[in-house]
Order: C-alpha cells, then structure tokens, then sequence
C-alpha cells in the first residue's frame, strides 16, 4: 500500500512540475542595439519577442537632473532585457493606475519593444506609445499599453519612460543659462524625443521600419503626441500620430512662456528655502520628491523653451510647421461626470440653468442652446457633455480642425461610446485614470443610474486589444466585440494611414464641408457632428 502511495505522490508531482513548467512558454532571445547586445524573451505560444527595460538614455540623476537625455554608453558583453525598469518617480495621484515596473527611480529612462518579426523579416509598422497620467504620473509598463496584440498583428510596439512632475517639466533661469538655445523644463518630452531618436536607430534590429511609425497617447499621452507632431525636432521621426483624449491647447495643458516657466520654478524653489540650483541637485530624490509633495502641486507647465516647442501650437499650425502627417484622434463620450460644474447641487433643470447663467452671465441663453437642460436627465447630460468639452474635448476638437485647415493629409475623428461593463468585485470603484480604486465604505451609496457614456481613459485596453490583462472588469461579448473593431481601425491605420479595411464600417476622414466620425460601440457606425456649435462656441472663450 505504501508503495502504491509513494507511486502516486510521485505521478502528482510530476503532473504539478509539468503545469508549472507549460506555464511559462519562454526562449531566450536576442537582438542587437547601437549601444550593445540585449537578451529578452521569445514566446513560443505567440510568436512574439519581448524586451523590457532597454535603456536608452544615460540615467537623468546628479548633474544630469533637469538635463536632455544623454547618450549612452556602450556596454560590454549582453545586456538582461526581461523585466521592466524602474518607473518615473511619482505619487499615487492616480490610486487606479497598476504597474508591473521594478519600483521608483530618477534612473527611469527605458523602453520596451514586442515583435513578431520572423528571422530576417524588415519593414514592419511600428507604434510608439506614450502614456497618460497628467505628466506627474504612469509608466510604460502599464498592462493596458501592453504591445503583444498589436505585435500578433504585425506591429512592431514601444513603450517608453519619460520624467514626470518637478523631474520632468521644472523650468528655473539657472537651468535656461545651461542650454545652448537657453530654455528650460520639457524634460518629459525630451526623453520622448530620446526614444524615437532610438527607435530610427535600432527599430529595423527588431524587424520594424524607421521610415513608418506612428506615435500614440492618451490624455497627457495624447498631449504629448500634439507637442511631439507640432516640435521642429521630430520632423522625420514620426509619419502618422494618433490622439487619444487630449491636445496642448487652452485649456488642457497649454504651454506657458518660458519666462513665467521660470519664475514659477523660481519662486517655488526660493519658498522650498532653495535659492540656487546647486542647492537643488544635492538632494537626494526623496528629499526634492517630498519638497514638491510638501507644495501640494500637480506638477509644472509645459514651456515654450524656444527649442523643442517655439510657439503655440496654433500658431505653429497656422503656419503649417507641424509635421504633415496623417492624424486620428477623438474622446470619450463622458470624459468626466458634470457634478464639477453642478458645484454639488442635484441635477434639476432649475439647478441647471442657475450653474450656467453664473458661469456664463453674458452668453448663458446661448449655452443652454448648445448644452440644453428641459429634463433632470437632460440636466445631467448636458453638464457632462460641458465640463467633458472644457476639460479635454475641445483641446482635442481644435487640435484636429488645425491640423485638417492646415495640412493636405487625412484627419480621422472618432467618438468611443461603450458603457462600461459590471466591475467583477463590487467593494471596488471606477477611477479617472481608467482603472479601479477601493469603494470608501463610510461613503454614502452612489445613486443608481444609467452612465452617461464612457468616461476618460476607459478605451486603451480596448483599442490596444488588451481586456484580457485588466481583470477588475466583468467584460462580456460585446465588449470583445468593440475591442477587436476598435482594435483593427487603429491595427490599420498604424500599417497604411488608413482605418478602414475588411469587415468595418467605412470611417471617412473629414472634408471641408462635412465633419464625419465614426462612432465606436456596440454598433459602430458612421455619423456627421451636429454639435460643431459647441466648439466653435468655445472657441471664441478660449481664443
């Protein structure tokens, strides 16, 4: 009997190593950069070449803090490329935000590529991703930017870090008197600027084509793919941009002159008790981290440095010293909730039109024209709809209607409308960065209502083909279904500057006198705007 026992011990053993051992389906697998040789990993089961945590810029930290990314040295021997590098220092702004990076650090300059090239394949697209987080948070190690459904596609991807917050954006007139264009801060797009750099240089190792690659964002992702297409020194880099939710103009992000970039870094370093620079590059990161935390500030303004961005971008637009590039951009039809601007109160249409003719006394009958309000529902649509378009929408709107006005390349509009499906543990919550943070159960229960639409940052796993890595969600058939059409519109025009293709309904660019767009859900389809009002309208307030 003890002999049967031990027989079948061992038969379970043997069937648990074999499980374990089925479940990683990696090879090592190796591919070489300008700076030297890299090993990442090769998934039998997909076909896709993973690496992660490629550097591609020296570390930003002591004399290098608040500098460009500088070149690398070359190493020697191969390079481990299999885990993630550290992400860019941060709090957690963004409590819903999830990473699978290697922990904080002012060494935070790596990127990541997946790729299904065969031996000696060349030419494929390739996709450069850059992440949301209002340029204080995220890293590209997020699953939902994950590259591996758009490299099963035939896509080469890149994820790559750049700087947040007091790292990424601090202008200070002793950092404008270092450059030789004597401008300061943009750190964060400079390292951008570092990775497409490498990307011309290396991406063809990886199968990938340098004369086609397109840029994507979403949020300040997006915001960077509008500075990025609008800056003098990526002309050549980037061939096509894709704009998720955001754009760098009033009022999302807008730049500030670097004069007042300056006196605000300024004046803030003085309050800290810092009064020169040397001074601030001898702290440690933790002791300049909690110096930026202790201010309670969301991070620093984006500058007209004079180098990387020279202007606005809709004076760079008017002059047409944008890159001419394909460009497909939209938002999300309730990129935030209206309670913002309800200021608390319940939505009723007396509520309402109080809220509007106190923020806008002099146009209000005009607004609630536009935005209109003859129902509680209608209240509540209504003031999503306003605070989604100063919020982000607008940015988003000006930045496509510049580029269309200005350029002789197609402009792709989309609007992604799929309602979230039930959370899959109800003691969470929706976040705004598009994942979920715990429900406060001392919080009085929210109102039982039907969502307005889809809100801000909810779509990138979607588009990106990557609802499988985001468990917190009960997803259903229809959403697999959005996600694969969503998927391919985005696939296809990474690959041809063109969405369309087999089995999608036809998404036409705009025109001169018409504004189609294709609205993602459940049934996608092709409409026209019949709210341009609202923009133009929030054109003259902003303008």
């Amino acid at each position: 009997m003890k002999k049967v026992v031990a027989i079948v011990c061992m038969m379970v053993a043997g069937m648990n190593a074999s499980f374990a051992q089925g479940s990683d389906n990696t090879l090592p697998v190796q591919a070489t950069t300008d700076m030297g040789s890299i090993e990442g990993n090769f998934d039998v089961k997909t076909g896709v070449q993973k690496y992660f945590g490629i550097p591609f810029a020296k570390p930003p930290v002591g004399d290098l803090r608040w500098k460009a990314p500088q070149p690398l040295t070359p190493w020697k021997g191969v390079k481990e490329t299999k885990k993630f590098g550290p992400r860019p220092v941060q709090g957690v702004v963004f409590g819903d935000m999830m990473s699978r990076s290697a922990g904080l650090s002012e060494d935070c300059l790596y990127l990541n590529v997946w790729s299904n090239a065969k031996k000696g394949q060349k030419g494929l697209p390739v996709l450069v991703y850059f992440y949301g987080g209002g340029n204080v948070a995220g890293d590209g190690s997020e699953p939902r930017y994950d590259g591996e459904t758009m490299a099963k596609k035939g896509i080469v991807v890149v994820t790559c870090n750049y700087r947040l917050n007091i790292f990424g954006n601090f202008a200070h007139p002793e950092l404008s008197a270092e450059t030789s264009y004597k401008g300061s801060g943009n750190y964060g797009y400079y390292d951008q600027l570092a990775a497409l750099k490498w990307v011309q240089k290396n991406i063809a190792n990886f199968g990938g084509d340098p004369g086609h690659v397109t840029i994507a964002g979403e949020s300040a992702g997006s915001v960077a793919v509008s500075y990025q297409m609008s800056s003098p020194l990526t002309k050549g880099l980037v061939h096509a941009a894709i704009g998720e939710s955001g754009a760098g103009i009033n009022p999302t992000m807008a730049p500030t002159p670097l004069a007042e970039a300056e006196k605000i870094g300024k004046e803030f370093a003085e309050k800290a008790g810092y009064k020169t620079l040397k001074e601030l590059r001898a702290l440690s990161t933790k002791e300049l981290f909690d110096v930026y935390s202790d201010a309670r500030r969301f991070g620093f303004p984006v500058v007209i440095d004079g180098y990387f961005l020279p202007k606005k971008l809709s004076e760079i637009y008017a002059a047409k010293e944008q890159s001419q590039i394909p460009l497909l951009a939209g938002w999300n039809s309730a990129e935030v909730g209206g309670m913002g601007l309800m200021r608390g109160k319940p939505y009723t249409v007396e509520n309402y039109v109080s809220v509007i003719k106190s923020e806008f006394p002099k146009d209000f009958e005009e607004v609630l024209k536009l935005y209109p309000a003859h129902s509680e529902r209608e209240a509540e649509v209504s003031a999503t709809a306003l605070t989604s378009d100063r919020f982000i929408v607008y940015a988003t709107w000006k930045w496509m209607d510049l580029h269309r006005n200005n350029s002789s390349q197609p402009v792709y509009r989309y609007l992604y409308s799929k309602l979230r499906p039930a959370l899959v543990d109800q003691s969470l919550a929706s976040g705004l960065a598009g994942g979920t943070v715990r429900r406060d159960p001392s919080a009085a229960p929210a109102p039982v209502s039907i969502p307005v639409g889809a809100p801000h940052a909810c779509e990138i796993e979607y588009c990106m083909g990557n609802l499988h890595l985001v468990k917190e969600y009960a997803w259903t058939a229809d959403d697999y279904k959005v996600s694969e059409t969503m998927n391919n519109y985005f696939a296809n025009f990474i690959k041809t500057y063109n969405p369309n293709g087999k089995d999608l309904p036809e998404w036409k660019p705009y025109s001169k006198d018409e504004t189609p767009f294709i609205n993602i859900d459940v049934k996608t389809k092709l409409e026209n705007s019949t709210i341009e009002g609202r923009y133009k309208f929030l054109d003259g307030v902003y303008k």
